[in-house]
C-alpha cells in the first residue's frame, strides 16, 4: 500500500514541477499577467505540496465528514470545472459582443461609401 501512495505522490509532485515549469516559459513568453503568473504558480505550488504532504488536508476532510482524501480532490476538480467553464463562456460571449459590434460598425462604414 505504501508503494502506491509513494508512486501517486512521486507522479503528483513530476506533474505539478513540470506545470510549474510550463507556467514559467509561459510568463517568460510573455503571454501571461503577472496576476495570472502569481495564481498559477500559487496553485502548482500548493498542488506539488500536497503531493508531497497530503495529511494537511486530515483536518479538512474531517470536518466535511468526508471518508478519503481522493473525494475532496475530485469535488475541488469539480468545482474548478465548473467555475472554468462559467468563466471561458463570460469570455466568448464577451468576445462575441466585440465582435458584433465592430461587424456593425463596418458594415455602417462600407454602406456610407
Amino acid at each position: 500500500m505504501a508503494s502506491e501512495i509513494l508512486g501517486i505522490q512521486l507522479l503528483g509532485i513530476l506533474v505539478g514541477l513540470g506545470f510549474l515549469y510550463i507556467t514559467f516559459l509561459n510568463f517568460k513568453r510573455r503571454e501571461l499577467t503577472v496576476r495570472e503568473f502569481s495564481f498559477w504558480i500559487s496553485l502548482w505550488i500548493a498542488f506539488t505540496i500536497l503531493s508531497i504532504i497530503p495529511q494537511i488536508l486530515d483536518p479538512i476532510i474531517r470536518s466535511l465528514n468526508l471518508s478519503r482524501r481522493l473525494d475532496f480532490f475530485i469535488i475541488i476538480g469539480f468545482m474548478f470545472l465548473i467555475w472554468a467553464v462559467f468563466y471561458t463562456y463570460l469570455i466568448v460571449r464577451k468576445s462575441q459582443k466585440r465582435i458584433e459590434e465592430i461587424v456593425r460598425k463596418l458594415a455602417l462604414k462600407e454602406e456610407k461609401e
